[in-house]
Parts: C-alpha cells; structure tokens; sequence
C-alpha cells in the first residue's frame, strides 16, 4: 500500500515538517515519490529519502496553499517514473487536474481501454485517464461549475469505489477531493486556516480519521462540498491481511 498526503489552506502555510516527516516514510515505501506543489508536480522512481531531486525541493520549499505528496509500494504495474503519482493533464477547458492513488483496482472493466493509451502500466494511471474522459464528455458544450464538477467527481467514485480500494486525493486548481473507503487509512488535522491529510499521523497532535466512504472538497482549508455515504466500502480478506502482514505493510 502507498501513502497520500494532502493540503489545503486559505493562506500559504510552512508545512516543511510535515512533508519531510511525511517522505521519511519511504523505508517502507521504497518504489517512487510525487509531490505537487505551485501546481506542478515532480517525481521519481527511487526511494524518496535517497533522492537529491526530493531533497533539494524539501530544502528549498516555501509556504504553500494547495499540496498532494505520494509514496509508492508497488503492487501494479512496474518501478519507473511514468508508474509514480502524481498523475496530471488538462481538461479540454485547460483546467488542471492532479490525482494521486491508494489502493488497487480489482473490478474495472471500464479502464480496459485505457491500456494502450496509458504511459506506464498502473491501474492509477488508467483511473486518472478514465476521469478526463468523463470530464471532456461533460464540458463538450460549457466548463463545469466548481458544484457540477463536484458532482461529477462524486458520481465517478461511488461507480468505481465497489469492489476496488480507492483511497483517493485529486486536486482541479481550486477544489482539493477526499475520499477512502478502507477503514483507518486516511486521517486529517486541523491547522489555522487550513487542514493537512494524510494515511499516517506525522506528528504527535491530534489527527482524526476522515468520514470512510464519503467523498469531500475542500477549498482554500474549508469543506465547501461533502457527498452522500455509499457503500463501497472495501473489507479486506483473511488472506489480504496475512499478505499484507508478509509484506511488513
């Protein structure tokens, strides 16, 4: 299993702690790392705490507003950068979205023809491909609202969400999404002025699980949008325990 990190603030806020006791993580999760900061993203394939790429941005770094950051423990697809998140592209309205994934993909037939146009080989990329599509065909006439692009993305999940693990965090330029539907695998902490994500505490405060099966928008640190409860909840197995149990996850 891979590990999220998310961020929203109304004002730009150092969260430099936070990212590096967030990517110090990697020795559990050693097959890539992204980080989308200033509404660009970077990343690579090798273990976040060896890159000097990572650590010249941690370095240097300054307040931020809008923040995702992913570790990866491979379980598809192979280790190469076009596997690591986050995954990012343009609408055909020139909105910006970025997406980064935790879990796995078991029943999508409907990502099946996205093979051939995907760059790697994660089912996380063909999610994020499968989402632009659904976003192109809903703009064909006009841009959606930051409301119908909500709904939209509320839509999409609660169709994907059974079946699969699908803890997910996208952001479109002005609206950051939450959403789990693993038990106890995505927390989140209030800050002044904002509200930092992510699957592990970072720090010893207080961190409180996010609502599962639930998907949220938060802009500029307030939840302006929040879905209905759905039932896709994923409930791992006997034998998904044990593996993960093998694998010291």
């Amino acid at each position: 299993m891979c590990e999220l990190f998310g961020f929203s603030s109304e004002k730009e806020t150092d969260i430099k702690a936070l990212l590096e006791e967030f990517f110090s993580h990697s020795r559990k999760h050693p097959h890539g790392w992204g980080l989308m900061y200033d509404n660009k993203s970077v990343r690579g394939c090798e273990k976040a705490a060896e890159s000097k790429v990572l650590s010249a941005i941690l370095r240097d770094i300054g307040p931020q507003t809008d923040v995702l950051g992913h570790i990866r423990f491979a379980t598809v697809g192979s280790i190469k950068a076009e596997n690591c998140h986050p995954f990012s592209g343009t609408d055909i309205t020139g909105r910006r979205w970025t997406l980064i994934h935790n879990g796995t993909v078991y029943s999508g037939s409907r990502l099946i023809p996205y093979l051939g146009r995907q760059s790697g080989d994660t089912d996380s990329e063909r999610v994020f491909l499968y989402l632009l599509d659904r976003l192109n065909d809903a703009q064909a006439d006009k841009a959606l609202t930051a409301q119908e692009r909500f709904a939209l993305i509320d839509k999409f999940i609660k169709e994907l969400a059974p079946r699969n693990k699908l803890n997910l965090m996208i952001f479109d330029g002005e609206l950051l999404y939450i959403h789990k539907n693993m038990r106890d695998t995505l927390k989140r902490k209030r800050l002044e002025g904002g509200v930092v994500f992510s699957t592990e505490r970072l720090d010893d405060d207080d961190w409180e699980e996010i609502p599962l099966a639930r998907v949220m928008a938060y802009s500029k640190g307030k939840l302006v949008f929040e879905g209905d409860e759905h039932q896709g909840i994923f409930v791992p197995t006997l034998q998904y325990i044990k593996a993960m149990d093998a694998m010291n996850i």
